[in-house]
């Protein structure tokens, strides 16, 4: 089973840093992810280069 990567984020609520699991394999996306110590809504995209290299942003839903 292939080894899908991490980031990690900090939450723009409450700070923490928070280690997201991003499933490469979709290419670009965008969900909302609940952050695991505040659980408040975290706006996530996903961008995948050709290269494979993936980059995380992340903000808060009143940042949009």
């Amino acid at each position: 089973m292939p080894h899908l990567p991490t980031s990690d984020i900090d939450c723009p609520y409450c700070g923490e840093t928070i280690t997201l699991v991003v499933d490469d394999s979709a290419g670009d996306q965008q969900y909302v992810e609940d952050c695991h110590v505040c659980c408040k809504p975290i706006e996530v995209r996903v961008s995948v280069d050709d290269d494979g290299h993936v980059e995380v942003a992340a903000w808060g839903q009143d940042e949009a």
